[in-house]
């Protein structure tokens, strides 16, 4: 007879899959309301330097990144799919020089044959490479020794610690206690021989999230707002028969991406900041970097692309790069690095809560 964790692995493995099925199935998981396009940016007809002048790159935790881009996590498992995913992305990554996070990893430790997908540094020998484990993990069992092993498997440069209450709720066989988590992550933090971000999955961070981790020493943070990928509507899928409403109901919950943004200024001068939840296109990038951000995150725009081939990662990732290199000529802004919090860029009415919410109400088929 199978143990119990055994078996919690195997529902790990196969929800992997299912979850790439849902997003492909139901384009409104993608809640496309995030507030960037209500953000407007001073144009400069005159911007006084040349295009070919712009340099997009920057140095994150050490390493120079072509430009401020980190291919969010998404995925990894067994399946033979989910290999050949995160295998493309790693490789499209080290070829354009952007960062790249794998998927949770903690189906690893429940089912042996998902660690070669996260075996990703022969794939990406010099870029910026994150590891990737559920915070609430710390309360069920997990502990240093597993975030080692999450590192060293993927050869990581540091690890994504990503806190998901929303997600476990919904979840059909969700973890929810999150009870005393702060502490388990500062102790992990301290011991941890890498950085460690927190980071949400989609319902953004708050001031007080921020500030209680902050006074524990983290240093890095994901806000990963609302408006992109919904989980709570990807679990309403996979919800028992009679719970159907509760993921449809908290499909949008959380902080926008730019409104989490805006409301970490006060810890500028102590945090270094990663926006996800949302970006769409290398616009979305510059704006999110003006608002605070260091470095910009994207899942959703990559998976399709990933599904197809490497050359079609490469080729989005090159897209949204020229967009962004663009946006800064027309700021007249010759390095990426002066975009961060630079709220002179910014057309004065948008910094307020009321500008930084465009929240779509679809009707709910």
């Amino acid at each position: 007879m199978r143990s119990p964790a055994s078996r919690r692995g195997d529902t790990t493995n196969v929800r992997k899959s299912e979850v790439i099925r849902i997003i492909q199935s139901d384009l409104l998981t993608d809640r496309r309301g995030t507030g960037f396009d209500r953000i407007r940016l001073r144009h400069h007809a005159l911007p006084e330097i040349n295009l070919n002048e712009v340099d997009p790159s920057i140095i994150f935790m050490g390493k120079k990144l072509s430009f401020p881009l980190l291919i969010s996590s998404m995925t990894g498992g067994s399946a033979r799919l989910l290999r050949t995913i995160n295998r493309r992305l790693a490789e499209a990554a080290e070829e354009t020089g952007v960062a790249f996070a794998v998927g949770s990893q903690r189906v690893m430790f429940t089912h042996p044959a998902a660690r070669a997908s996260f075996e990703v540094r022969p794939w990406a020998p010099h870029t910026l490479v994150f590891a990737n484990l559920g915070a609430v993990q710390l309360n069920n069992g997990f502990g240093l020794r597993h975030c080692q092993e999450a590192v060293r498997t993927a050869g990581a440069d540091g690890l994504f610690l990503h806190l998901n209450p929303l997600q476990e709720a919904i979840q059909p066989e969700g973890n929810t206690n999150f009870g005393g988590l702060a502490d388990r992550i500062a102790e992990v933090a301290h011991r941890l021989n890498c950085p460690v971000i927190l980071k949400e999955v989609g319902a953004g961070l708050s001031p007080e999230d921020v500030s209680q981790m902050v006074k524990r020493g983290i240093r890095y943070f994901d806000v990963a707002g609302a408006g992109g990928t919904s989980w709570s509507r990807i679990e309403h899928h996979r919800t028992k028969e009679g719970d159907e409403g509760l993921g449809l109901l908290l499909q949008d919950w959380g902080w926008p991406t730019p409104r989490a943004l805006l409301a970490l200024r006060p810890f500028r001068d102590r945090v270094t900041l990663i926006a996800s939840g949302g970006l769409r296109s290398g616009l979305d990038m510059a704006k999110a970097m003006i608002l605070g951000a260091s470095l910009c995150g994207m899942a959703l725009p990559f998976l399709a692309a990933a599904c197809r081939s490497k050359a079609q990662v490469i080729r989005k990732i090159l897209q949204f790069k020229r967009e962004f290199v663009t946006v800064l000529f027309l700021l007249g802004v010759r390095r990426a690095t002066y975009l961060i919090g630079n709220h002179s860029l910014l057309m004065a009415d948008v910094l307020s809560d009321e500008g930084c919410d465009d929240r779509r109400r679809e009707a709910i088929p």
